[in-house]
């Protein structure tokens, strides 16, 4: 369910005017259809907060102000460590020990001295969520923790903000935007923090260097495009990205009537904090299972489920006897119908939307979840010829 941007920055030749500096900066983008002269006035006139100024915020905010996004917010509250440096390329070795809010104005101001850089060095709360956020068009979450990522998203709820999220863990990202034209928040898609100790922490898990270069390259994006109204959006569609594999893959999601934060009945007003960064265990993986030992687990055991993640489309011309049918686009709406206590077998045509589909459910709690290696064009190859190819 992509979004074409509506933007919400309005301008007009008197109150955003083009300097002869700004106009020969930006020169690329004037010539840009979809941007122009008045998508470039939207972006002087827009105001953009970026929460964490570390490998997600890195990017974003180099972007942006390359862009010539008016004025740009930078909330952190660290300092700059060497271990950042093989990714936060904001900051750089001249400046270790230097608050990376300051690193960040110092880089952001030498790259486009026309952009007004706020900065707060402090860490965002659930406390003091709501006063850091107010006033700014847009949100983008470069946080590392899931206590302030629900912060963020539930100030960004009350207070009608746009926010854009990022994650990245190892050789893999995520990205979405909420809160866009009615859409979804973040919480109708993941409506509470996982359990303690189910996500790796951040030290250990480690990361590769260029996932939140491009994972906040994303944000910066989608922040133009919202600002200029241009283009689709990746709002009611969260973006997962395998490094190791260079695969783009997205589920689509709506808004969630029952959401804790946006629904119709809401229930969050405040967040309680977790801490996700403390020593856990390592997570879990996704098993890849062939079809004969999915036969076998079906024919012997009674605690797993045969889940089909394809269209209705596909599953009338082709299904395995059992199979339930859940739609990819449609998971996030119907966890509730999976049951907990059993291990989830997906499969689809080959496999790929099924690792996905997969990778989500372990996103969100579930402890058991397998796929078909191959899918059901293998299973008509080594179990069943009468399942016909399509």
């Amino acid at each position: 369910m992509s979004q074409t941007p509506a933007s919400q920055i309005p301008v007009t030749t008197a109150s955003s005017p083009l300097s002869a500096g700004e106009m020969d900066r930006y020169a690329r983008h004037l010539s840009l259809p979809g941007i122009g002269l008045v998508g470039q006035q939207r972006l002087k006139a827009a105001s953009v907060m970026i929460v964490g100024a570390g490998g997600l915020g890195s990017p974003a905010a180099l972007y942006l102000a390359a862009a010539g996004v008016g004025r740009i917010g930078i909330v952190d509250a660290d300092r700059v460590e060497l271990s950042n440096l093989q990714r936060q390329i904001l900051h750089s070795t001249s400046r270790i020990g230097m608050p990376k809010v300051d690193s960040a104005r110092a880089q952001l101001e030498a790259l486009n001295p026309l952009v007004q850089v706020e900065t707060h060095e402090v860490r965002l709360d659930a406390g003091n969520a709501a006063s850091l956020i107010a006033g700014w068009d847009l949100v983008i979450d470069g946080t590392d923790n899931f206590a302030t990522r629900y912060a963020v998203s539930d100030a960004c709820v009350v207070q009608g903000t746009p926010y854009l999220y990022a994650s990245v863990q190892r050789v893999e990202g995520q990205a979405s935007f909420f809160n866009v034209n009615g859409g979804p928040c973040y919480r109708c898609l993941f409506p509470v923090p996982p359990p303690r100790g189910s996500v790796p922490s951040c030290a250990e898990a480690g990361v590769f260097g260029v996932m939140p270069g491009l994972m906040g390259i994303i944000q910066a994006t989608e922040a133009i495009k919202w600002i200029t109204g241009t283009g689709e959006l990746l709002a009611g569609r969260l973006l997962m990205v395998n490094l190791q594999q260079m695969a783009f893959r997205e589920i689509a999601f709506e808004r969630d009537p029952a959401c804790p934060t946006c629904g119709a009945l809401p229930t969050v007003s405040a967040f309680v904090p977790v801490d996700t960064c403390q020593p856990s265990p390592p997570k879990i993986m996704l098993s890849n299972l062939t079809p004969l030992q999915i036969r076998d687990a079906l024919a012997t055991r009674t605690d797993v489920m045969l889940v089909d993640v394809r269209e209705p489309a596909e599953y009338a011309t082709a299904h395995i006897h059992g199979a339930m049918l859940i739609p990819m686009r449609t998971l996030p709406q119907q966890l509730e119908s999976l049951p907990r206590d059993k291990e989830i077998i997906l499969h689809c045509h080959h496999g790929m939307r099924s690792e996905m589909a997969g990778d989500f459910l372990l996103s969100q709690g579930f402890g058991r979840v397998s796929h078909m290696v191959g899918g059901i064009d293998r299973w008509s190859d080594d179990v069943d010829a009468s399942v016909t190819k399509y």
